[in-house]
C-alpha cells in the first residue's frame, strides 16, 4: 500500500505548524506544560473553545450550499472545471437592496477582476475565491488566502479552518449570512505557502474596494498576513491582538487565524477575548467584558 501521499500531507502539516509558531515569535521549541487561564467571563464558554464535536468541513460546505440553493452531488468535481456559484447566490438576499446596491457593486468588482493574471498565482489556481456573505454586513472577516478546499469550491473558509470560523461566528450569536468573509489574496498559493509581497500587492486594491462597498463597522483580521495588510505593519500578531485599531471609517481587531487555532487549541480562549472586543465595538453586549 502506497503511503507516500499521507507522508507528504504530514510533512505539509508539520511545516504549516512550524510556520504558525514562527508567526507568534517562537524561535525554539521546547517541552512545557500549558496551563490555560479562565475566561474573564466564566459563563461564556462557546463551543469553539470547548472542542465539542462539530460538523466536518465538507458538511459545513454542504450546509452553506443547501441554504443558498447550491445543492451539489457527493462525487468529486472535475478539478479543472469546478462549479463556481454566481456571486448573488453566495450571500443572504437583502430585500432592501436596490439597483446599484451591495450585491450589484460586488458583482461589478468580481467582473472587473475577471480571469485575473495580475500575479503568478493564476497559473496554479482552480478558482478565484472572491468572498461570501452579506454585502451590507457590519462585520467583515478577512483571512490570508484560500486553501485547497476553498480553491476547489470557490468559496472562502469551507475547509477545517472554515468549520472553526463558523463556530466562532455562531459563538458571537451571528451566522455566516450576517457577516462578510473575504481574503487578502484571491488565489491559492502552491502547497499553501505564505503569500509573496507582489501577490499581496496585486490583490490588495480589490480587498480595499470590497471594504469600500461593504462599509463594515468592524473588520476582524484573521492571522498575520491579514493584520499586516490591513494595518500596514510588520508587528507580530501576538502583539497586535487584544486591542482595537481605529482606521477612521472602521475599526480593526486582529486575532489568530482559525488554522492556527486548530494547531494551537490553547489559544482559542485568547481568540474568544478578541471576538468579545468585536462584539463590544458592535454594541452587541455592553456587559461582555
Amino acid at each position: 500500500m502506497d503511503h507516500s501521499k499521507d507522508v507528504l500531507e504530514m510533512i505539509k502539516d508539520v511545516r504549516e505548524y512550524l510556520l504558525s509558531l514562527k508567526e507568534t515569535g517562537v524561535d525554539e521549541i521546547g517541552i512545557e506544560t500549558v496551563v490555560t487561564k479562565e475566561l474573564k467571563n466564566p459563563a461564556c464558554h462557546p463551543e469553539f473553545i470547548s472542542g465539542s464535536p462539530t460538523l466536518q468541513g465538507q458538511e459545513i460546505l454542504k450546509q452553506v450550499q443547501n441554504d443558498r440553493g447550491m445543492v451539489q452531488s457527493d462525487r468529486e468535481d472535475d478539478e479543472n472545471n469546478p462549479p463556481i456559484p454566481p456571486l448573488e447566490k453566495r450571500g443572504k438576499a437583502c430585500p432592501e437592496l436596490v439597483e446599484g446596491g451591495g450585491f450589484e457593486r460586488l458583482q461589478m468588482l468580481r467582473d472587473k477582476i475577471g480571469d485575473c493574471q495580475r500575479c503568478k498565482l493564476w497559473s496554479g489556481r482552480t478558482s478565484i475565491v472572491f468572498g461570501t456573505g452579506n454585502p451590507e454586513a457590519r462585520l467583515l472577516f478577512v483571512g490570508e488566502g484560500p486553501g485547497r478546499e476553498e480553491d476547489k469550491q470557490g468559496i472562502p473558509f469551507v475547509g477545517r479552518a472554515g468549520e472553526l470560523l463558523t463556530k466562532m461566528i455562531t459563538a458571537m450569536g451571528l451566522s455566516r449570512d450576517d457577516v462578510y468573509i473575504a481574503n487578502v489574496i484571491k488565489c491559492r498559493p502552491p502547497d499553501n505557502r505564505n503569500p509573496a509581497d507582489d501577490e499581496i500587492a496585486a490583490c490588495k486594491p480589490f480587498l480595499q474596494e470590497q471594504i469600500g462597498v461593504i462599509k463594515p463597522e468592524v473588520i476582524c483580521a484573521l492571522g498575520t498576513f491579514a493584520a499586516h495588510t490591513l494595518l500596514d505593519t510588520t508587528t507580530r500578531i501576538s502583539d497586535l491582538r487584544g486591542s482595537v485599531h481605529d482606521k477612521g471609517d472602521y475599526k480593526i481587531v486582529a486575532t489568530f487565524h482559525p488554522a492556527y487555532l486548530l494547531r494551537n487549541p490553547n489559544e482559542k480562549r485568547r481568540a474568544w477575548e478578541d471576538l468579545q472586543l468585536v462584539m463590544k465595538e458592535l454594541g452587541m453586549d455592553k456587559n461582555i467584558l
